[in-house]
């Protein structure tokens, strides 16, 4: 890469890792404001689907912006609107009016994602492109890393986190002016609601299977930071130690990051997503039957977080192997609204989970998703291969 195409990436990233230190940050400290004030876990747990709910509203109309006005205006506008949403938390404290700004966060949030993961994606050379994957994936972990450890400052001042977070989204926003616009490959118009439907199914046809692993992730990464503290709370652990705990699993996945995007250029993505999902379905039962001890708990997710916290780079860089590069755009779209459903089904299903079943661990849940997962990719992730080296070869001959 030379100067320009490096200083991009580096801002690129720094802009994600920002966006990941929010999104760390608000999880958890919002369940513990909720469940302080004695509100529900499913309603906690609803309240955070805001978040995912914006993502999902928003998605079928991100492609055709994207296409016609490049890159940088749609990660600009994302990057403000969330800014701005932040900034609003401390204005008026309401379960409804908290729910619309994690909604508008959502919004902002895909729109900032959704640009920047395209746009890395099509700059990265196939022999760089897990390393690059994997270095997006680390920033945004090391954000989520920093995030949690905000939510103790909720006992000096509630307002206090959500004003360092703004001010922090505020100040890497700007660097985004720096960059020159840049726009994806034209070689198919956009210009119709049906036409991106139309472009989304034959997406799946393409790398369905490597939607699953951000699916997954999604609900991995908002169960534990939405459901998660109501439960670590419940089961007698206090506000430092849950946000220890979170954090040793976002460390673990920050370790490991980079190391799995480059095996995976070199072993290849399926490979590597099977054995880390599988290990990651031990590790969380590992973690159900241990998790009255802060020690071994913590040593459990930080090996989970090792192991199941690039599922999401790493399944937005097989789906780059699988895609045509003129379905990029599209590709990371479902990547995203993968992702969003995961995130949307994991904090109230997690919410229900320990509302009726007490008793049962709340990693069991997890633990199960990852083994479907694992199992899906074990025996359609070759299939899916063949299908789309097939339709790839017929659409370089057309």
């Amino acid at each position: 890469m030379d100067y320009r195409i490096k200083l991009r990436f580096w801002i690129l990233i720094s802009i994600v890792a920002i966006s990941g230190f929010s999104q760390g940050m608000l999880l958890p400290l919002i369940a513990i404001i909720f469940e302080n004030d004695g509100i529900s876990s499913s309603l906690n747990g609803l309240n955070a689907t805001g978040l995912y709910i914006g993502i999902l509203l928003i998605s079928p109309f991100m492609e055709a912006p994207l296409r016609k006005y490049g890159y940088k205006p749609v990660i600009i506008i994302g990057g403000l609107l969330v800014v701005a949403s932040l900034a609003l938390f401390p204005l008026w404290k309401s379960f409804w009016f908290w729910f619309l700004l994690r909604l508008f966060i959502g919004i902002g949030d895909h729109a900032l994602h959704f640009g920047t993961q395209t746009w890395i994606t099509s700059f990265s050379p196939i022999d760089k492109r897990g390393r690059n994957i994997a270095l997006y994936g680390l920033f945004f972990g090391i954000g989520f890393a920093v995030g949690p450890l905000m939510a103790p400052l909720v006992k000096i001042n509630e307002a206090l986190p959500f004003i360092i977070s703004s001010i922090l989204c505020l100040i890497a926003w700007g660097f985004l002016f720096i960059l020159k616009n840049d726009f994806p490959e034209q070689t198919i118009e956009i210009n119709s609601f049906k036409e991106t439907m139309k472009r989304f199914s034959k997406a799946c046809k393409y790398a369905w299977v490597a939607f699953l692993p951000p699916l997954g992730y999604g609900f991995l990464e908002s169960s534990l930071n939405g459901s998660f503290p109501v439960y670590g709370l419940r089961i007698g652990l206090d506000v430092a130690s849950v946000s220890l705990l979170l954090t040793s699993f976002a460390i673990g996945a920050i370790v490991f990051q980079l190391p799995l995007g480059i095996l995976s250029d070199r072993y290849g993505r399926r490979n590597i997503l099977m054995i880390i999902l599988l290990l990651g379905f031990f590790s969380f039962s590992a973690a159900s039957f241990l998790e009255h001890s802060i020690i071994a708990l913590s040593i459990c997710l930080f090996l989970s977080g090792m192991v199941v916290g690039s599922t999401f780079s790493l399944g937005i860089s097989y789906m780059t192997d699988l895609m045509p590069k003129n379905y990029l755009p599209t590709g990371n779209l479902l990547c995203g609204m993968a992702f969003s459903i995961g995130s949307l089904i994991g904090p109230y299903l997690g919410g229900l989970f320990i509302e009726y079943l007490e008793g049962v661990s709340f990693f069991f849940i997890i633990s199960l998703i990852l083994l479907i997962i694992f199992l899906s990719v074990v025996f359609f992730g070759q299939k899916t291969n063949q299908i789309t080296t097939t339709v790839e070869q017929n659409y370089k001959h057309s």
